[in-house]
């Protein structure tokens, strides 16, 4: 039965609209922005063909029918929720949404988040939303740990040899690389973004132009050398 259904039987209850503006504060650095896009954008790439997720950032996630400005809504800096539809949303309101909670959140950790991220928010996510994995990641001083939910509470990920961390939700690693928070495989290869493969393709693209001429002008010199021994080339 969905959370909606079951707060019909409550009594005075207010419904506040399903379609809430999320009223988060902007990211504290530019360091900070451009790591939540790089999170969203490589998922929204690598799940490119997939209709069942919905991966956002600095979005308000409202949780309760009894909607206070100060309470009953979090904004994580980024979170995926799946088995749900992939459309744009305004915020994740949990009530409209069959009662889901994110699968995954990343918190983004700034001098004036930090204690809140690791305290009152991880309780949050651990008892309330019961997410199963809880990650943060200062993008200053690259502090990374995360935490999968084992009998209801949060319990650290151990890394791989080589420091990554196994997300069982996203099927693939998360790391840090070149001072960013990023994906990687199965295998522990890195996950490229977008920009990655369009620079790779071009690279690949001018490497086979590169050497279809090379042949092109090896064909020549050796035309002209049969010729030069009387030999015509288009006879051969």
């Amino acid at each position: 039965m969905s959370v909606a259904k079951d707060f019909e039987t409550t009594e005075d209850v207010i419904f506040p609209p399903g379609d809430l503006e999320s009223n988060e504060p902007p990211l504290e650095t530019y360091l900070h922005l451009q790591q939540m896009l790089l999170l969203i954008k490589c998922l929204d790439w690598w799940w490119r063909d997939h209709d069942n997720f919905f991966a956002a950032g600095n979005l308000s996630i409202h949780y309760s029918p009894r909607q206070r400005k100060s309470q009953d809504f979090r904004g994580p800096d980024f979170f995926v929720v799946l088995d749900t539809e992939r459309k744009p949303r305004d915020s994740w309101v949990v009530w409209e949404e069959d009662g889901k909670y994110p699968n995954l959140i990343i918190e983004l950790l700034s001098k004036s988040t930090a204690a809140i991220d690791k305290g009152l928010k991880k309780q949050i996510y651990q008892d309330i939303f019961r997410t199963p994995e809880y990650f943060w990641f200062d993008p200053r001083n690259l502090e990374f740990a995360g935490f999968i939910l084992l009998g209801g509470t949060y319990q650290p990920i151990e890394p791989n040899p080589e420091g990554l961390l196994w997300s069982q939700q996203l099927s693939l690693y998360l790391g840090v690389h070149e001072n960013q928070l990023r994906y990687f495989n199965a295998e522990g290869q890195l996950m490229p973004t977008p920009e990655e493969i369009a620079l790779w393709e071009a690279k690949h693209a001018e490497q086979e132009r590169q050497r279809a001429e090379q042949e092109r002008q090896r064909a020549e010199r050796l035309a002209a050398k049969l010729r030069e021994l009387g030999i015509d080339p288009e006879s051969l």
